[in-house]
């Protein structure tokens, strides 16, 4: 109990203090995670979309690997890039093993299916007389498929949060590909939850506290805030 108490004592100084290395960090955990999420809204929606609006011969396919990517273990994603951006892989040339960039990619993957899953599930329980009714007053095809988002955007938020919380939270890939590099010059590939993992296992528990406590609380403000979004979304389509 006394570990705990001197622990969390010390991560809240920590916190308050704020040094140039854990803000460091902070910074480089919402890039990776943001921009991850963002490309995979950029992938996952318009394949939802499409996987929502139309039936065709192997959607179930791919629905199954779209699915099958919820429960992939983010180990096994950070072996696959691993491999991929090695040497000997196809894509060694790129040169991003044990970079930011291989980072994000590591979280695309993670992130992508549940965007992806979310607004296909959104988008399909859409009645499709829906959309024929508005395509019979007249709207255009690209007008119909706008009216079809509005509708599911709420959901499409919820996709947005799920994919958020996939990724920020997540240690194997980032740890396998990213290598939790910190040098004297400054932070390269580490993050909130490799950087837990790296004092931890030095035994400087107060400030893998300190980073744990950060990491929850980005979460929960950053839920919040699209929670809001979502809401207040919400709220100016039904008063319209």
């Amino acid at each position: 109990m006394e570990l705990i108490w001197e622990s969390s004592r010390e991560a809240f100084r920590v916190l308050f203090e704020m040094d140039p290395k854990t803000l460091g960090v902070i910074l480089l955990s919402l890039r990776v995670s943001g921009l991850a999420v963002l490309i995979g809204l950029v992938i996952g929606v318009p394949a939802g979309i499409a996987l929502g609006l139309h039936r065709f011969r192997g959607r179930q396919v791919i629905m199954a690997i779209v699915n099958t990517g919820l429960g992939l273990p983010p180990v096994v994603v950070g072996l696959f890039v691993y491999m991929m951006l090695s040497r000997r892989g196809p894509l060694g040339g790129l040169e991003w093993l044990f970079t930011v960039p291989a980072m994000i990619t590591a979280q695309v993957i993670l992130a992508t299916p549940y965007i992806t899953a979310i607004t296909t599930s959104a988008v399909a329980s859409i009645p499709r007389e829906f959309r024929l009714q508005a395509l019979g007053l007249g709207a255009s095809r690209r007008q119909a498929l706008w009216i079809v988002i509005k509708e599911a955007r709420l959901s499409i938020m919820t996709a947005v949060i799920a994919g958020f919380g996939a990724v920020i939270s997540e240690v194997g890939a980032v740890m396998m590909v990213g290598g939790n590099i910190a040098t004297t010059e400054g932070n390269r590939t580490q993050v909130l939850t490799t950087a837990i993992m790296l004092e931890v296992r030095k035994g400087n528990f107060a400030l893998a506290m300190a980073f744990g406590m950060i990491l929850m609380l980005l979460a929960f403000i950053m839920v919040l805030l699209l929670t809001r979004m979502q809401e207040g979304s919400g709220g100016r389509w039904v008063q319209s």
